[in-house]
């Protein structure tokens, strides 16, 4: 539940068009409500202004579903990440208003328009065409929690002048998210080219001493650019959360 629709409940009482024993009986699980195989944040919407985020991988179809049932009937959007494409039929079968993106392996379902939220604009950057499913994940993410996004792709260090080309929607950021694999240098060049905030996302791309995206972290977190900010290799969705949350400020 939102605060947008707790205050339309309580307004609902003082005016008298429901009862208090029917809005009793919608807070009755306001907080937790316990489904054996999970324990649903139904209060993370108040708290925090976004619903829980459902983490697809290691549940099975079931689980997501039986999550979502009790879930959407507080909410307005819910996001559901890490989905495989068999598990994505078997959920959009059952909620077929939600729909699935492959490419960053994302459910979305929504009830109504959302509006934005954000005070600017984000803009998604990925180095290679490889990192595109997380930079994807960022951006919808972003876009699901209210923000104008936009995005470049495939503007890496090995033909830094594909970046420069966009130098206007760059400067016009209010939040840049850059994603990069192999030695992980783009975040670095995007920070040192605006005063906005940089939130470098390290991905599991690259060959052998790669090492599943560690070298990309290591050198992410050791940019001399001031302005960067790392998350965990291949989050794209904390990236997308963490620049919604800067853009409302």
């Amino acid at each position: 539940m939102n605060m947008e629709s707790l205050n339309a409940l309580l307004r609902a009482v003082s005016t008298g068009s429901t009862t208090v024993e029917k809005a009793a009986e919608k807070l009755k699980k306001l907080s937790v409500e316990d489904i054996e195989y999970a324990h649903i944040d139904h209060h993370r919407s108040l708290r925090k202004g976004f619903p829980e985020v459902i983490f697809g991988e290691g549940k099975t179809a079931e689980h997501i579903t039986g999550i979502m049932e009790r879930m959407l009937v507080q909410e307005h959007v819910l996001l559901v990440t890490r989905v495989t494409p068999d598990k994505a039929d078997k959920i959009i079968a059952q909620f077929p208003e939600a729909k699935f993106y492959n490419d960053a392996g994302m459910i979305i379902w929504k009830n109504d328009k959302i509006p934005i939220l954000g005070k600017g604009k984000i803009l998604v950057i990925s180095a290679g065409t490889s990192d595109i499913p997380v930079a994807k994940e960022a951006y919808l993410t972003a876009k699901a929690m209210g923000n104008e996004v936009n995005y470049i792709y495939d503007v890496g260090v090995a033909g830094i002048h594909r970046l420069f080309k966009h130098q206007e929607l760059i400067s016009n950021a209010a939040v840049l998210v850059v994603v990069a694999g192999m030695e992980g240098a783009l975040p670095s060049v995007v920070a040192g080219m605006v005063d906005k905030p940089v939130i470098a996302v390290p991905t599991s791309i690259g060959y052998g001493v790669s090492l599943g995206g560690l070298t990309a972290l290591f050198a992410m977190l050791n940019s001399c650019s001031s302005n960067v900010a790392v998350v965990n290799i291949d989050n794209g969705f904390g990236a997308g959360y963490m620049a919604s949350m800067i853009n409302r400020v």
